[in-house]
């Protein structure tokens, strides 16, 4: 067996152990290996190309960071999957962020109308109503409500089967559902 045969048939978790020891050849295949997926799922997630290489690299920056903690208790690829997920929500929520403040410096004076500022109301609670979610569940919801893809295209990003995608989807609405009742209820809102 040649030496390129063999290094290509190297388990992620042999390279991951070998980049966690300096060897910058293991990680650079890892990026190899991942770098179109991560891209593609980045993509998926944001629509955008510019955006998505940025997030890509982003991802792959705080996986050389963040390395040496990685303990294996999950996947190479789910724990990346994780932080690239991570990546494109946290820059969407800036996204949101800078677009609110511009919003709110356009319209410095004005009284917004009540129905704008209870959609701002609900989208703030369902915003950190999805925060509380674990990430699976977070992840599918926002892959299927927000981003509008279908089962298929969701279980593949994910790498599961359909039927756990819509198990997840299911579950995370309901948690969803209790998270803002219980919300409503407590700060007493009708």
């Amino acid at each position: 067996m040649s030496q390129r045969t063999h290094e290509h048939e190297r388990s992620d978790a042999e390279l991951v152990r070998q980049a966690q020891r300096g060897d910058a050849a293991a990680f650079a295949e890892l990026l190899t290996r991942y770098q179109d997926r991560v891209f593609n799922t980045c993509y998926r997630m944001c629509h955008n190309e510019a955006d998505a290489l940025d997030l890509a690299q982003a991802t792959f920056l705080k996986v050389l960071e963040n390395l040496a903690q990685f303990r294996g208790r999950a996947s190479f690829y789910t724990w990346l999957f994780r932080i690239a997920v991570n990546v494109v929500l946290s820059h969407r929520r800036a996204r949101l962020r800078q677009a609110a403040a511009l919003d709110e410096a356009r319209d410095a004076g004005t009284r917004p109308a009540p129905a704008t500022a209870e959609q701002h109301e609900l989208r703030e609670r369902v915003a950190w109503a999805l925060q509380q979610l674990d990430e699976e569940f977070r992840v599918a919801v926002v892959l299927k409500d927000i981003e509008d893809m279908d089962y298929a295209a969701i279980a593949e990003v994910l790498s599961v089967p359909v039927g756990t995608v819509k198990s997840r989807i299911h579950r995370g609405r309901l948690m969803l559902r209790e998270l803002l009742r219980a919300e409503r209820t407590h700060v007493g809102r009708p």
